[in-house]
């Protein structure tokens, strides 16, 4: 059900730069979407259908490109993607410490639309 509040935010980005660019129709919206944001695509759709009606996102399809988890080790700086199936024992494949930092894998923002 997260993806409601997160839906309703990019509508709302979108819809107002359609309206500042005096675009007719928005034919399809290309999103940025972290592996750990436990967004569902069907879902991520589905809320856009519904909350776009009646606007010039109406009818727009969603296409989501997929944002590995990379963590950072706080103590070499190795930079490594997270396996999402493995979150117990992470260590630094380099230096096997376990401090690290997310660089990537928790957001989502805009990359594209395509309008008339």
């Amino acid at each position: 059900m997260h993806e409601l509040p997160v839906i309703q935010s990019i509508l709302n980005i979108i819809v107002k730069h359609a309206s500042m660019h005096r675009v007719k129709k928005v034919h399809s919206i290309g999103l940025s979407v972290g592996t750990l944001s436990d967004l569902e695509e069907e879902w991520m759709q589905k809320y856009f259908d519904h909350l776009s009606a009646g606007s010039v996102a109406e009818g727009a399809r969603l296409r989501i490109e997929w944002v590995p988890a990379v963590l950072s080790c706080e103590e070499c700086g190795n930079r490594f993607e997270l396996d999402k199936t493995r979150m117990d024992g992470i260590t630094c494949p380099a230096c096997g410490k376990k401090k690290f930092s997310l660089v990537s894998g928790r957001e989502y923002h805009i990359k594209d639309m395509e309008a008339e």
